[in-house]
């Protein structure tokens, strides 16, 4: 008798969403199993893949390959940077670049917490469990490399900003209060990064090797990490209610606004300590016509999936262009911004 009332104990808010046949499963459920398989038989490990101790990989001062490339990054094209010293571009390069990879590590970090309270909800046989703990596992492998990292470069660089380091404690709960908008914030962390890790990538830019090989492993693995936050949003909202479905695609574009300033824009130490002028600041973050393509760039992909997801509608187009992100959608996942034009 006492097992029949276990068995029969009412379902959590996770394990009903779980329960709910959706469109797609079938192929929802063989697309983790093949992102589990990669996880397994394709893989990286820091301190196996990245040898540190190579003369190659030394970081040395007076390295013009640290000065930020004006192509991609928003301080590298603005004129003010530009007519400062090479010692001092240099040097706010490197700065920079051990503070994305710091900033990386503050976001991987609420992502694992995340992804292990989500997990622990779960329902027995739920395929997400296998994916998303293969996730966990690697992220916290990018951990351990991106403060490697921050480590040789010897700079003490503080990360996000203040508001970033105060929500931390917060963010992983909103993976088993409201899992499908955790997951918004998990693509409003990835998808920047990734965006102009693979806009580099594909370039000929120059760049130290040390920060190309950081590169090449994180775009290798987060492309699977981002593809899973994808296929869940993209199968799970439509089985949502009219009303959560208006509300997330309103939260969606106002998400993506708040964590592109966040994971891009460097806090204010950077502004300290390079004595950089609040106009500048502000043209270039982002009131510069350059600066605001940027920002709409990064985000094809997401507004992609939400059209797939039914998440695009007058309400959240209007409020795609309050932020000022909106823009094209691509027509597939990591499409470069030239392939469009």
């Amino acid at each position: 008798m006492a097992l029949m009332n276990i068995t029969k104990r009412p379902l959590t808010q996770m394990a009903r969403m779980h329960a709910r046949p959706f469109p797609g499963q079938a192929e929802y459920e063989q697309t983790l199993q093949d992102l589990s398989d990669a996880s397994v038989h394709r893989n990286f490990d820091p301190y196996l893949d990245i040898d540190w101790d190579s003369p190659e990989l030394a970081i040395i001062e007076n390295d013009p390959r640290w000065v930020c490339d004006p192509q991609f990054d928003p301080i590298g094209r603005h004129p003010w940077y530009q007519a400062q010293p090479l010692d001092k571009q240099i040097e706010m390069g490197l700065w920079r670049q051990a503070n994305v990879a710091k900033v990386g590590l503050q976001f991987e970090s609420m992502l694992i917490r995340g992804i292990m309270q989500y997990t622990a909800a779960l329902p027995n046989g739920s395929p997400e469990f296998r994916y998303a703990t293969h996730e966990a596992k690697e992220e916290c492998q990018h951990t351990l490399m991106f403060q490697e990292f921050v480590n040789r470069v010897g700079m003490d660089v503080p990360g996000g900003n203040i508001f970033l380091r105060r929500i931390s404690p917060i963010v992983p709960l909103f993976a088993t209060l409201t899992p499908l908008f955790f997951y918004m914030m998990v693509l409003g962390g990835e998808e920047p990064i990734d965006h102009l890790q693979k806009q580099f990538l594909r370039s000929a830019g120059v760049q130290h090797p040390a920060m190309t090989r950081i590169m090449q492993i994180h775009v290798a693995e987060e492309a699977r990490h981002i593809g899973f936050a994808h296929q869940l949003l993209e199968r799970r909202i439509p089985t949502r209610g009219r009303f959560p479905r208006l509300l997330l695609s309103l939260m969606l574009p106002i998400t993506m606004r708040v964590m592109v300033t966040m994971i891009m824009m460097p806090p204010h130490q950077f502004w300290e300590t390079f004595d950089i002028p609040r106009e500048v600041k502000k043209d270039i973050f982002w009131r510069s016509p350059e600066s605001q393509q940027t920002k709409r760039d990064v985000f094809g992909d997401v507004r992609m999936m939400a059209q797939k997801s039914g998440l695009m509608n007058p309400l959240s187009r209007f409020m795609w262009r309050l932020c000022g992100i909106d823009g094209r959608i691509s027509r597939f996942r990591s499409e470069p911004a030239y392939a469009a034009q």
